[in-house]
């Protein structure tokens, strides 16, 4: 089993090293490895270098997290704050792509209503809600601004037209928060109505005038004909089909809060992930190394190791692993899978020089 996951465990092995150098820290060690730390003792005094006395003396760090906010009074609340807003980011750019795949399924299956009443809409309603988050995270991030984001996207919904004070973060940004609520108000309308009864139309045109009466004989059964015109024009049920598109797009706007929210876990594991190694690296080999005893620091650092190997290595990979599976079922798929029964053939150049012969 594990030579057949193979690359998804190189991946994950690459992944964690990219994340290890955002966050600039090894084993919840922290590492100047892309230079001097931004920040520095105010006082040439200055002994206790991570808690108090810090100020900012040059540019920001050129890479990942700067390592002076690890062992600082407000290290979780920075990196808290930091892990929540790159879930999200995260989260939104997938559920954009799952959107885009099923445009280009529909396109696949020339399916224009798809297109015309659910990717458009779609895509509008996310953007409009989640994608104006992301880049009010971005605009925050990129000035420095202090506008709590949780009061705008509350009010936006609550009082749209009231005044933004000193959570305005661009000029004419009330005005945009108003056409966009409009736009999600809108598309969920043009999700819910127009394809069910498109759908009715299309079938009455195409089996206006189809009706026709059988002849009178023993040997045809117009209820056992498979392919004739009465069976076909029976087959639509308008209830059934609006009462889908109803749950569909129901299940969609839900989806939309919900699903975002679940992106969330990452902030979550991340946290978890880094106390533990926190916990262990100060806990068992810090006071182990305390003691002038050989074997006391030899016992410390073969705890550490085999916490180490087993919990953050073992336990937490096989975590991380199954919410990331669990995102990419739930939040990412759901987009574009549907289901229907088609068994589904990943591309294989070995499939296909057998299909050339």
């Amino acid at each position: 089993m594990a030579f057949g996951g193979r690359y998804v465990i190189l991946l994950m092995a690459l992944f964690s090293i990219y994340c290890g150098l955002i966050y600039n820290e090894f084993f919840s060690v922290p590492f100047h490895i892309f230079g001097k730390s931004a920040y520095a003792c105010r006082e040439n005094s200055c002994s206790d270098a991570y808690t108090a006395g810090l100020v900012k003396v040059r540019d920001p760090y050129p890479f990942g997290v700067d390592p002076s906010w690890r062992g600082s009074r407000s290290e979780l609340p920075f990196l808290n704050s930091l892990k929540m807003k790159m879930s999200i980011l995260m989260g939104v750019s997938q559920m954009n792509l799952g959107i885009l795949l099923s445009y280009f399924d529909a396109k696949f299956h020339k399916n224009a209503l798809d297109i015309r009443y659910q990717f458009i809409p779609q895509l509008i309603f996310l953007n409009s809600l989640f994608g104006y988050l992301s880049l009010l995270i971005l605009i925050k991030w990129c000035t420095g601004s202090k506008a709590d984001l949780y009061h705008v996207m509350i009010y936006m919904f609550l009082d749209p037209a009231g005044d933004l004070g000193e959570n305005q973060l661009f000029w004419g940004q009330k005005e945009l928060q108003i056409l966009l609520l409009l736009l999600a108000l809108v598309a969920v309308p043009w999700m819910l109505f127009p394809k069910p009864f498109i759908l009715k139309k299309l079938h009455k045109e195409r089996f206006q005038g189809h009706s026709y009466r059988f002849l009178g004989t023993s040997e045809m059964d117009p209820d056992s004909e498979p392919d004739s015109a009465r069976s076909r024009h029976d087959d639509f049920n308008f209830g059934e089909v609006f009462v889908h598109q109803m749950i569909h797009s129901i299940e969609f706007v839900l989806g939309a809060v919900s699903n975002t929210a679940s992106y969330l876990r990452l902030w979550a594991l991340s946290l978890a992930h880094s106390e533990l190694s926190t916990v262990f690296y100060e806990k068992l080999l810090l006071f182990a190394w305390g003691y002038d005893s050989l074997i006391f620091k030899l016992v410390g650092l073969i705890v550490f190791a085999f916490a180490t190997a087993f919990i953050l290595l073992g336990m937490e990979s096989l975590s991380a692993f199954l919410h990331a599976l669990r995102l990419h079922w739930v939040e990412f798929m759901n987009k574009f899978y549907h289901g229907d029964g088609y068994k589904f053939k990943p591309f294989s150049f070995a499939t296909l020089a057998d299909d050339e012969e």
